[in-house]
């Protein structure tokens, strides 16, 4: 059989004769010859793409030329597929097909090396994002939340800790609070919270939210940092002894650090708040190894000078908080009572050109070129608004000033004096009794009004319960001497007390006035009691003379526990009585010079166009707290005292 071969060349078809077999073989290497020449081509040609498409991505991926170069490169090895089907380029193609058909039809496709690289770093990445929210979610329940520095308000609500008890079991509760005690364990931190003069156990225990880090974190919190503690109030079965809400403890779900206290505390205040511990000399005394506890049972000594020297720190205790409160109880008590008799605040000069008590024990100063001293008293200044302005009834609350070298456990050389004045109409007893019964509002009131904070104290510090009685004593001078005399002296109270016998027309010494104090309660019953009718030289220029005796006066004095705590008479309303008074008797006996009347002409004068009868007294603020409960040094009862040794902090 003949056939003919046509291949068309530049010129046009030119024909080769051979058989049928020999040009179909002839044909077909042609063809691979062709085909291979072209996918050999085809494959330089997406070696070269792939370079560019390479550079394209580089420079920009989501470029316009990248896009088109990466088109052409599928354009080529699409091509090479469909050249030879066998082709390495096709069979990939076919495995990929055949691999989305699977997943199409629900079969897990092979993976890739690629694929299971990209996996593994998926499982990585997942891996940190979950330790990062791990620590983000403890960082939400511990730490510290630094300074407190008015950035933003969040809504929260915190709970005091006086009001936590059974009624709120089960209540998600914030407090913000001291710690008081820290203790550690194993799976477990136990604290004591107090806050203010309240206190209450909270448990951190390990769990989920609460790791090791957690609790490791708030056992080392020192103890007197402030901290914002957030938990469940749970029951106690038993009581919790060492806080004052013994029957709930906050379970603990985070805690914060608002203040970090200083590790080391010039003393703890768990030590110094127990019973014992207060050791009351002048010397210093501080909680060292030395005063260390030698068991479970001694009490760590703490001295009343480093308190003082601590103050702050020392107000934190349960009992000296408590006594400032009974403080400011007394302040309102005093105000509240007076008011109701329609008395009105006054508030007088604490720089005065003379000394308002004529006597030498005042502060002197420079006010401009001009002698002054600090107020002694507000005496003159509460005549001249009682008597001389019209206002009738008038009170004070402020600071005095004594420049007294006295080293005793109830003077101060800066106190609050709580001063009154009032019109009277015929008898200076219209005052006495306004004051009795002022003194009996303010012992009943403390009772009903400061029951947890006196029961603090007397833990703290025992004694017998202040008593009264209604209506309240009163003797004259000479009925105390006479019970004096009566008694008479013993070896030790003469030695050691210093009792010595009481001259009718002298003035009660310190440790008379005590002795005395304790026969009126072994014969009366009473800590609390007043006399009147005191020899007129004992007293100052401004003391009504006694109508009948001129060596008696028409003045007063009231004692607690024994001690004095008020001073008061009836004042000298007539301007001549007042000028002759100045002149012979003057300050406690001693006549004033004509420069120290000249210093209160203003005062004197005041009572030329018209003077009410009047009477009056100041009150120690100080000292009525500290003999109302029974302490043993009156600045127990002051803030911040001042002595003559002491003047910071």
């Amino acid at each position: 059989m003949k056939a003919e071969l046509y291949i068309w060349e530049f010129g046009g078809p030119t024909i080769y004769s051979n058989t049928t077999a020999n040009i179909a073989e002839s044909v077909i290497i042609i063809i691979i010859i062709i085909i291979m020449a072209t996918i050999e081509e085809l494959e330089v040609q997406v070696k070269a793409q792939g370079e560019i498409v390479k550079a394209a991505k580089a420079a920009d991926k989501a470029s316009d030329e990248t896009k088109a170069a990466v088109a052409k490169l599928l354009e080529i090895k699409k091509a090479i597929t469909a050249l030879d089907p066998t082709h390495p380029q096709a069979i990939k193609k076919k495995e990929k097909k055949k691999k989305k058909k699977k997943a199409k039809d629900g079969e897990k496709p092979a993976l890739t090396k690629k694929q299971l690289r990209m996996i593994e770093r998926e499982k990585k990445l997942k891996a940190a994002a979950d330790e990062k929210a791990r620590k983000a979610s403890e960082a939400t329940t511990y730490g510290d939340i630094g300074v407190v520095m008015s950035k933003s308000v969040s809504g929260r609500s915190w709970t005091n800790i006086e009001d936590l008890n059974q009624s709120v079991s089960g209540q998600k509760v914030l407090v913000r609070a001291r710690v008081h005690q820290v203790r550690a364990q194993s799976k477990n931190v136990f604290f004591t919270l107090r806050s203010k003069i309240f206190s209450v156990q909270a448990v951190l225990s390990k769990s989920e939210s609460a790791t090791k880090d957690m609790l490791q974190f708030a056992g080392a919190i020192p103890r007197e940092s402030v901290v914002d503690v957030e938990g469940v109030v749970t029951t106690v079965q038993d009581t919790i002894k060492s806080a004052t809400q013994g029957d709930v403890e906050i379970q603990i779900n985070s805690v914060f650090v608002v203040s970090k206290s200083a590790p080391e505390l010039p003393f703890a205040v768990s030590e110094a708040s127990k019973p014992g511990s207060m050791l009351f000399n002048e010397g210093e005394l501080l909680a060292s190894k030395d005063n260390e506890k030698k068991d479970e049972n001694a009490v760590v000594k703490v001295g009343l000078s480093t308190r003082l020297n601590y103050r702050w720190i020392d107000i934190r205790t349960p009992a000296h908080q408590s006594i400032l409160r009974v403080q400011s109880h007394v302040c309102n008590l005093f105000r509240e009572f007076l008011y109701k008799r329609n008395f009105v605040e006054v508030h007088t000069p604490k720089i005065n050109a003379g000394a308002s008590e004529g006597g030498a024990n005042c502060f002197s100063l420079d006010y401009f070129g001009t002698d002054a001293c600090l107020a002694q008293s507000p005496q003159l200044f509460k005549q001249m608004t009682a008597a001389c302005s019209g206002l009738g009834r008038v009170f004070e609350v402020g600071p005095v000033f004594r420049a007294e070298n006295s080293h005793t456990h109830r003077h101060l050389c800066e106190f609050t004096g709580l001063d009154m004045e009032m019109e009277i109409k015929e008898h200076y007893f219209e005052a006495l009794e306004v004051f009795s019964d002022l003194f009996i509002f303010i012992f009943e009131q403390l009772d009903v009004r400061c029951k947890h904070e006196l029961n603090l104290i007397a833990q703290m510090y025992p004694v017998e319960k202040f008593k009264f009685l209604k209506p309240s004593l009163r003797l004259t001078f000479a009925e105390g001497c006479a019970l004096l005399k009566e008694h008479g002296i013993s070896d030790y109270e003469r030695d050691t007390l210093g009792v010595t016998p009481q001259s009718p027309v002298e003035d009660l010494s310190t440790p008379n006035e005590k002795l005395l104090g304790r026969i009126v309660k072994e014969k009366y019953g009473t800590d609390f009691f007043m006399m009147d009718e005191y020899p007129l030289a004992a007293r100052p220029f401004y003391t009504m003379p006694h109508p009948e005796n001129p060596e008696l006066s028409n003045s007063y004095d009231f004692f607690m526990r024994g001690e004095e705590i008020m001073s008061g008479a009836q004042r000298v309303h007539d301007p001549e009585l007042l000028v002759q008074r100045c002149k012979t008797k003057g300050s406690h006996g001693e006549p004033m010079s004509d420069e120290a009347i000249e210093s209160i002409k203003g005062y004197i004068d005041s009572f030329r166009h018209g003077a009410l009868p009047h009477a009056g007294g100041g009150v120690g603020l100080e000292r009525v707290v500290m003999l109302f409960l029974g302490l043993k040094n009156i600045r127990l009862a002051s803030a911040f005292p001042r002595d003559p040794k002491r003047i910071s902090p």
